[in-house]
């Protein structure tokens, strides 16, 4: 037993290591000097020669590179103010059409309620490359391309956010909602005193989420966005030369702060947002 235990520690801690190496080195290298990064990586630079490395640790830690990002580049802010403003106004959509949507589908019957959730389900597995045309011609229709509301309108209606609320919604007990009709509570009113502060750890989640796939996009921006002032962050490290790769690194870690503290502040709620869809509706 002893040993089996040893085993499965060792390969959790092998796995750990395997996953975070890369955060490791990203970290190291945006502490880097160019003079260090250009010995360390080698051949993999322009200018560099030999092999690349991968240390963990600078031997000269320096914050030039963060100096570069945050000073010397304002092409970088504004980006990040770009990423702010899609992320932003896809949350609240989804918050404000989402939310209703799945509890509508997880609470009550009408005809067609299982075909229309399967269409969910559907449209959430289909990958951009499959919807990216018909988006198109519509926000052309529309007369929002190159504009952000372009990769904002899409996100709203996605249909990820109302599968992980409407799991969670369907586990809400029946007798509660029957016990605040009897009351003579209104539907509204059930959803806005009973569903929404119960079913906020899926809300939560589907956000937490939300927020990690739009903060990150890379695909919508190339395909809907012309002009390089409206990209958003994700888009600024392939633009930036590998002659400069500490601006690279440093842009990375900074753009992965918002991130982290998103996921910080909402592990538990992803946590049982997500456990919720594998439970069985109670509806």
């Amino acid at each position: 037993m002893k040993v089996r235990t040893t085993l499965t520690a060792a390969c959790v801690a092998l796995a750990g290591f395997v996953l975070c190496f890369p955060l490791v080195m990203l970290v190291a290298g945006s502490l880097m000097g160019q003079t260090e990064l250009s010995s360390v990586l080698g051949g993999v630079l322009p200018s560099g020669e030999g092999y690349a490395q991968a240390p963990l640790l600078t031997l000269n830690p320096t914050l030039e590179s963060y100096v570069a990002v945050l000073v010397d580049t304002p092409a970088y802010h504004v980006l990040f103010w770009n990423s702010a403003a899609i992320t932003a106004g896809v949350l609240a959509g989804q918050l404000l059409f989402a939310t209703p949507a799945a509890w509508a589908l997880a609470r009550y019957e009408f005809p067609g309620r299982n075909a229309l959730f399967f269409l969910y389900v559907l449209l959430m597995m289909l990958p951009f490359q499959v919807v990216m045309l018909p988006n198109y011609l519509v926000l052309n229709a529309l007369g929002i391309n190159d504009t952000l509301p372009a990769i904002i309108l899409p996100g709203i209606f996605s249909a990820f956010p109302v599968f992980i609320m409407r799991h969670f919604f369907a586990t809400i007990p029946n007798a509660i909602i029957e016990s605040a009709r009897l009351d003579g509570a209104g539907e509204l009113r059930v959803f806005l005193t009973i569903g929404i502060p119960l079913g906020l750890p899926g809300i939560f989640a589907a956000l937490v989420l939300g927020f990690f796939e739009y903060w990150s996009l890379v695909e919508q921006p190339l395909a809907f966005l012309k002009d390089q002032a409206l990209w958003p962050l994700s888009l600024f490290q392939p633009t930036v030369s590998f002659d400069n790769v500490g601006l690279v690194f440093a842009s990375a870690v900074i753009a992965a702060v918002p991130a982290v503290l998103v996921f910080a502040m909402g592990r538990e709620y992803l946590e049982r947002g997500i456990a919720a869809t594998a439970r069985k509706d109670r509806s």
